[in-house]
């Protein structure tokens, strides 16, 4: 990955906090975060000089009522009925950004899929397998952490799922 600066791995956000703890590999990735961009998750592939296939964003939906976790590439969008479907749900629609907030603990543009408030059901989208890393937010808007997509599916008890479409 070109233009990236390592961070301290021990300091910083819950989702870091949570990954030293678990004597996972990862790298942190941090850049200059443009309020006027129109996509964070492309903001973060083009400051790290990565595909936006490599670098996977997390919405937080309602699942028949439940609130889940998807983590998808940023260059696509989340497929609601496939994410119903792959936590044996009905319907799926996107969480109120507020209640997403207050019970991940992140703000919008920044949840993490790790370390959240409350630990909900996480979906990672099968592409993901597809790369050796990939890069979720770490937490805050401008930084990322880069780790194995077997290691997120660890950490968060994801499942994989084809739940993106381009």
């Amino acid at each position: 990955m070109a233009k990236r600066q390592k961070q301290q791995q021990t300091a910083g956000t819950p989702a870091i906090t949570s990954l030293t703890a678990s004597g996972v590999e990862f790298t942190t990735h941090a850049y200059e975060h443009d309020p006027a961009h129109p996509s964070y998750g492309e903001e973060a592939a083009e400051a790290l000089g990565v595909s936006p296939e490599q670098v996977f964003k997390t919405l937080v939906a309602e699942v028949d009522g439940a609130l889940t976790v998807a983590v998808v590439p940023v260059s696509g969008s989340l497929d609601l009925k496939a994410l119903a479907a792959a936590v044996g749900g009905k319907r799926a629609a996107m969480a109120d950004p507020a209640l997403a907030e207050r019970t991940t603990g992140y703000v919008r543009g920044g949840i993490s899929p790790l370390g959240q408030r409350r630990r909900l059901p996480t979906v990672l989208d099968a592409s993901a397998s597809g790369h050796a890393t990939i890069c979720v937010s770490a937490g805050r808007r401008g930084l990322e952490v880069e780790l194995t997509p077997s290691s997120l599916a660890t950490l968060t008890g994801a499942v994989l799922a084809p739940i993106a479409r381009p």
